[in-house]
């Protein structure tokens, strides 16, 4: 140690052990740069790697990010397709269901026309039918009356066939005319 004093005492120059005139400066430089190599290996190094495992990760992140958000337009577009489609099969079942709607109630009213086309046809035979009843009616009765008339007119009794017969002409001729 006495050296040490020897070269302190000298005086003039770079004394790196007297911490007044910068010589903390110069141990501290050379304790960094010693430990530098042991800090960078097992301190720097793996902050460095930490953080470039976090860069790859948010690159990661963000391609993924940006891979879904090109599924997720394509997905769009396909439903969009989809939906699309949907329209134009509704449309094509909604026209489907008036076509066949307007058939079917021309079939309803055509039939409904035949049947009742059939029911007046079925009326009016009933009817002339029924008419031709009551005038057959009224002719027997116009000829009853007619002989009961002749007889008492005539003062005998005109009752036989061929009396009936030629009443039954003439009005029968008088019903035509």
């Amino acid at each position: 140690m006495s050296q040490f004093a020897v070269i302190a005492a000298g005086g003039g120059g770079f004394n790196p052990l007297d911490i007044s005139a910068g010589g903390a400066l110069f141990w501290t430089l050379v304790i960094f740069l010693l430990a530098l190599p042991f800090m960078w290996k097992l301190v720097f190094g793996p902050i460095t790697q930490a953080l470039a495992e976090r860069d790859g990760q948010a690159t990661a992140a963000i391609r993924a990010a940006e891979k879904a958000g090109e599924q997720a337009e394509e997905a769009r577009a396909a439903v969009e397709v989809q939906l699309g489609e949907a329209k134009a099969e509704a449309q094509k079942m909604l026209a489907s269901a008036k076509e066949r709607a307007e058939v079917r109630e021309r079939d309803i009213v055509d039939n409904a026309r035949k049947e009742a086309d059939a029911m007046i046809a079925s009326a009016r035979s009933a009817i002339d039918s029924e008419r031709e009843k009551a005038l057959s009616s009224i002719r027997e009765e116009v000829v009853n009356l007619s002989l009961g008339a002749a007889t008492k007119v005539l003062g005998r009794n005109v009752s036989s066939e061929d009396d009936r017969r030629m009443a039954s002409e003439l009005v029968g001729e008088a019903g035509s005319n």
